[in-house]
């Protein structure tokens, strides 16, 4: 089990471009011409999980646990079953703050804004895959761990508008909005339209 051995300003970064340019170059591990993994190896941060594909979903988390390429787990594979049931040909697993933590209980307290601006840097590349980018809100009730989530997601609203986004939802939202967890949803799970600008009013 994947436990943060520290904070990540404790870490030395590989910035997403190392990452995408790591990423793309054969591997030994998994197929890259199926995969794209952000960073390429198992570390304490991961930008990208997913399938490689010209309209994937963009799925989004809170943040990453011990999932890899060839290994993922339960809710990757519920999350690639709903994208694939919903007509598109690819997932790719994106989390609003990019620390690995088993337990969001272990997120770091302060948010390292290093971390996240090279989060976003790897969101502008989600989003730029697809002419019309599909965004599905899959954090549960765990955004309400950290105060720092909500800023984060905000900074992703607003690249998302950059890019024509349209995002959605999976589920029955919780009685204080938050999108469902892509766990627990019926394997014919239909997405729907999700006001994610309503939703941050009250987040």
């Amino acid at each position: 089990m994947h436990i943060p051995n520290g904070t990540t300003a404790e870490l030395e970064l590989v910035t997403f471009q190392q990452a995408l340019a790591a990423a793309n170059t054969p591997s030994e591990e998994y197929d890259v011409e199926k995969w794209l993994y952000a960073p390429n190896f198992y570390s304490e941060y991961r930008y990208i999980l997913g399938t490689r594909g010209k309209n994937p979903l963009i799925c989004i988390g809170i943040n990453p646990s011990t999932a890899k390429p060839d290994d993922l787990d339960n809710t990757l594979k519920s999350v690639e079953r709903i994208a694939l049931g919903n007509g598109y040909d690819s997932f790719i697993m994106f989390n609003v703050y990019a620390q690995r933590a088993t337990d969001p209980d272990a997120m770091e307290k302060t948010c390292n804004t290093q971390l996240h601006k090279e989060n976003l840097e790897a969101f502008r590349y989600v989003l730029s895959i697809s002419q019309k980018p599909a965004v599905w809100a899959a954090w549960g009730t765990i955004i309400e761990k950290r105060d720092y989530l909500p800023q984060c997601l905000r900074d992703m609203l607003a690249e998302g508008e950059r890019y024509g986004a349209s995002w959605y939802c999976a589920g029955a939202v919780s009685k204080k909005g938050h999108p469902h967890h892509p766990l627990y949803l019926r394997k014919d799970e239909k997405l729907k339209p999700f006001d994610i600008h309503g939703y941050l009013l009250g987040v």
